[in-house]
């Protein structure tokens, strides 16, 4: 390299060298056949359900039966759709997720209440300030301006 001198390129060399990628290069794949077709018997299993709480819902079926029905349905298609490849990366999503919502720092009650406390301040303040431009506004146009043409 031109303009570099020697030992400078040995001190920076070793430290790009040292230097890895935390991230992981994802490469996107399609779906696969099966996963295709589990998802599809996700939605029969999922539709098939609200066709039955319809169904009860029809006959006079009692209501805990057919909040039973839709609920073992959303829960058999979810199952199932978990164990695609889409359903696997939404619940590599949601455990990071969760990972990270670890590492925010909640305020305390103490701080909640007094941020609460300044913001309806500020909305009764604005609130009075705009209600005062608009009575301001309505006395101009109404008293000044349309007295002045007649």
């Amino acid at each position: 390299m031109a303009g570099v001198s020697q030992p400078v390129l040995k001190r920076v060399a070793p430290s790009i060298r040292s230097m890895r990628m935390n991230t992981k290069a994802e490469q996107t794949k399609g779906t696969s056949g099966a996963d295709i077709g589990k998802l599809v018997l996700a939605v029969l299993v999922l539709l098939a359900g609200i066709v039955g709480y319809t169904y009860l819902g029809n006959i006079g079926a009692a209501s805990p039966l057919r909040l039973i029905t839709i609920l073992v349905a959303v829960v058999a298609a979810g199952a199932i759709a978990a164990f695609t490849a889409p359903g696997r990366r939404a619940r590599h999503f949601l455990a990071e997720s969760q990972f990270e919502m670890r590492k925010v720092v909640w305020p305390t009650r103490d701080e909640t209440i007094k941020t609460t406390g300044i913001i309806i301040a500020v909305v009764i303040v604005l609130s009075l300030l705009l209600g005062l431009i608009d009575l301001i506004l309505k006395s101009v146009v109404l008293d000044w301006l349309l007295k002045l043409g007649s």
